[in-house]
């Protein structure tokens, strides 16, 4: 998948808004890949104009070496879009089964409910089902035709934990015959344990690409856990290469610039303090600074030079 230079504005009471740009963006086979970033940060925008359900106001997008349209027509590509419903009066199979009849080279209806947990409610009515059954049904149906490269918004968000746990494990089924995985999500601690790429994006525009190993580096602060009672933070925070400090009990929490200065210092001064963890910064953590901290930064219009547009993160 290769998109190049993506910019998609929209019409507003305010003015024209630019949701998307200059985006570009390069898939190969196998990867599986997040698209995060905050509410507003064109994550959905983007994901439109992959599929080809959206066009670009400038730029192009190549799946397969082929339009996005032609991608869709010829299977290569399954979807399950944010929102969406079920058709009614078929039962999850018939459902499953007739998608699969669309498509010239589709995966097993029984192999596909297995995968997608759904063997138990094969034979309910769509209009039946729970709000985590329904997503699962919505994936089945982007699963079977046997997609090359398979593109999920929020997948995940009507799942309890247990259920999200098999959908990733599905996934990892998925990729591992060599097929692609796009997904937006807010869950950020399933990005950073399934993604092999993450691509953050903040009021359009791509802030940070990589593995999110590599993400969480970009960052650079470090975290140590401690049981220290009796110390005030502000003594803590005279200790070499500590930025933060916050007491949750008898536990400390430094937040370090330089944690090999700070852990020293810290055992040196403070011998009592035990059950000591130093851990990385988290993607989470990394989010946040990469994309200024803020959901509202992506949503604020700011004057465009080039364009005399007024530009909104969608």
């Amino acid at each position: 998948m290769r998109a190049r230079g993506l910019v998609k504005t929209f019409a507003a009471p305010q003015g024209p808004v630019r949701a998307v740009r200059g985006i570009d963006l390069d898939i190969t086979p196998g990867e599986t890949v997040a698209l995060l970033g905050p509410n507003g940060a064109g994550k959905t925008t983007t994901i439109d104009m992959l599929l080809g359900l959206s066009k670009a106001d400038r730029g192009d997008v190549s799946l397969f070496g082929m339009s996005p349209g032609d991608a869709v027509r010829a299977g290569l590509v399954g979807a399950m879009p944010q929102t969406g419903g079920l058709l009614r009066d078929l039962s999850v199979r018939e459902l499953v089964a007739m998608m699969a009849s669309l498509y010239p080279r589709p995966l097993d209806v029984d192999e596909v409910l297995r995968l997608t947990g759904l063997r138990a409610v094969a034979g309910q009515r769509t209009q039946k089902l729970s709000g985590g059954q329904t997503q699962r049904t919505r994936v089945a149906v982007a699963l079977v035709g046997n997609p090359g490269l398979l593109v999920l918004d929020e997948p995940t968000a009507a799942l309890d934990v247990e259920a999200r746990r098999a959908f990733w494990a599905t996934m990892r089924t998925f990729a591992s015959r060599g097929k692609t995985v796009l997904f937006a999500t807010h869950y950020l601690e399933e990005a950073d344990a399934n993604a092999d790429r993450v691509v953050l994006l903040a009021a359009g525009r791509v802030v940070a690409d990589g593995p999110p190993n590599e993400i969480k580096a970009r960052v650079g602060s470090h975290t140590i856990k401690a049981t220290l009672p009796g110390v005030g933070t502000d003594e803590l925070m005279r200790l070499p290469g500590v930025t933060g400090a916050e007491r949750h009990g008898e536990a400390v929490v430094l937040i370090c610039s330089d944690s090999d200065a700070a852990i020293r210092q810290l055992l040196a001064a403070y011998p009592l303090a035990r059950h000591i963890e130093i851990t990385g910064a988290g993607l989470e953590e990394a989010f946040v600074q990469l994309t200024g901290g803020d959901e509202g930064n992506a949503e604020v219009a700011v004057d465009d030079r080039s364009s005399g547009a007024e530009e909104l993160g969608r």
